[in-house]
């Protein structure tokens, strides 16, 4: 028996020899990475590229990512080339045009990812990335062209499996991975997961920003505010919470900071998925084996940034009870890390066979 088990270790130490495997959740707003190495990053997904020769002059550089391109914005052509979770590639004109732009984004950012990932330079990467549950094939293609240059090895699976899987929790669950562009629902019963088994919504954290915006100018209207201190705001004092103290936040008017009591118009802003995302769980319950109804409803699991709204677990909670008869909302620890450490497990896990040769 310790003979048998011998020779699956030395197998599985021939078969990791000279490979780093990399988790890699590409997010709209965040890309993140966990690799076999032990290193774990993480970068806002913009990047920017100068303007001109001046800028480029001031710069010293040729891209730039994350928070540094966001602070040097102004002196930038700025890309964020992942949209609702998948590469933006054109359905209007203006999209069309900027394609090429945004796909040249898209390569940089994943090769960037890995450079975070610090490979040696004899090592083969080998690079799991999460999709979006939806994606469409054309999206699944193009992420899958963009990795080309950077890694010699990748496999796509949608982010709510990886976090299921990094959980350990594949039967009888239910994920919720709510992103910036995308939130994005699966139900796990001990297989891989189909299209039927998974639903994708756009009320997510980009949603949640268009809407505090609306909110606020409603109530507000002398308040001057950009999408960036939008962002901000939100993700700083993010809650669903049915009480709360009060959120007062300085927005300028006319130049001079003023505070402005923003509790209601958050609250509002945040709770406004929580009906999307209990109306898409009801649909992958109401379409299960009624036998195990009731433990799927017991089992779900938050996560991905949007998941750290406080309060929001309860407010699921709250709604499933009131929807669906009952409900239990765990989330997860590392709500940063989820997606990319559950897509590195994935890497170690699979066969040879599964693994898609780029180069």
């Amino acid at each position: 028996m310790s003979n048998k088990s011998d020779q699956a270790k030395a197998k599985d130490q021939d078969k990791d020899h000279g490979v780093l495997y990399i988790g890699i959740d590409l997010g709209t707003s965040r890309t993140s990475v966990a690799a076999s190495n032990g290193v774990r990053a993480t970068v806002p997904s913009f990047v920017g590229y100068p303007k001109d020769v001046v800028s480029k002059k001031l710069l010293k550089k040729d891209v730039l990512f994350g928070d540094e391109a966001l602070e040097k914005r102004l002196s930038l052509k700025l890309y964020r080339p992942l949209e609702h979770g998948v590469l933006k590639c054109g359905g209007d004109k203006a999209a069309a045009e900027d394609a090429e732009g945004n796909t040249r984004a898209a390569r940089d950012l994943l090769t960037e990812a890995v450079r975070m990932a610090k490979p040696r330079k004899d090592e083969l990467v080998y690079a799991v990335i999460g999709a979006p549950a939806q994606a469409s094939i054309n999206s699944k293609n193009a992420i899958l062209e963009v990795a080309r240059e950077s890694v010699d090895s990748v496999m796509l699976c949608s982010e709510p499996f990886a976090v299921a899987y990094g959980q350990d929790l594949l039967e009888d669950v239910l994920v919720i991975d709510i992103g910036a562009g995308t939130v994005d629902l699966c139900r796990m019963h001990g297989t891989m997961p189909e299209d039927s088994d998974q639903i994708t919504l756009e009320t997510a954290g980009d949603f949640v920003d268009a809407e505090l915006s609306k909110r606020i100018s409603q109530a507000y209207p002398q308040a001057q505010f950009s999408v960036g201190m939008i962002k901000a705001i939100k993700e700083r004092h993010s809650t669903v919470a049915e009480t709360t103290e009060p959120i007062l936040v300085d927005l300028p008017v006319n130049g001079k900071p003023t505070s402005f009591d923003l509790t209601e118009q958050i609250r509002g802003a945040c709770q406004a998925i929580v009906p999307p995302i209990v109306e898409g769980l009801g649909k992958l319950i109401g379409t299960f084996d009624p036998e195990f109804q009731d433990k799927l409803k017991r089992r779900v699991l938050l996560a991905g940034g949007g998941s750290q709204i406080k309060a929001l677990d309860s407010a699921i909670e709250k709604a499933m009870h009131e929807m669906l008869g009952s409900g239990k909302v765990t989330r997860i620890e590392e709500p940063m890390y989820g997606g990319a450490n559950g897509a590195l497990k994935i890497a170690h896990d699979m066969p040879e066979e599964y693994w898609e040769k780029l180069k």
